[in-house]
């Protein structure tokens, strides 16, 4: 009897614990998109205001831009937690690096800082 009380137990404790978690796959973020936000800089770490930041969709290529506000900041809201995304800031002909947004990085709010070399 104590070995089949023990059983039970147990078994309730695993059955809840997968309830609570899941299956791992599930966006930890219960709104279920993400935002993107970060600084435009330069080499110095000045911020750099009116920097045009681009944000490609890599499934439909479809761009989304931000003109970075006066501290260099931009942000970019309701972003799908299933697909990558390409950024980067350009300002006075001068380009930053793309840098990638993974479907990987579970985060709901990701932090990419840009850099331009002027």
């Amino acid at each position: 009897m104590k070995r089949a009380l023990i059983c039970i137990i147990l078994l309730l404790t695993t059955s809840a614990l997968f309830a609570q978690f899941g299956d791992g796959q599930k966006d930890k973020n219960s709104s279920g998109t993400r935002s993107l936000v970060g600084f435009v800089t330069d080499k110095e770490s000045n911020p750099i205001p009116q920097a045009l930041v681009y944000l490609k969709n890599t499934k439909t290529q479809s761009v989304k831009t931000y003109i970075s506000e006066n501290d260099g900041s931009y942000r970019f809201h309701q972003l799908s937690p299933n697909i990558d995304y390409e950024v980067h800031a350009e300002k006075d002909g001068k380009r930053s690096d793309t840098r990638t947004l993974s479907s990987f990085d579970m985060r709901p709010q990701a932090r990419i800082n840009l850099k331009i070399d002027r």
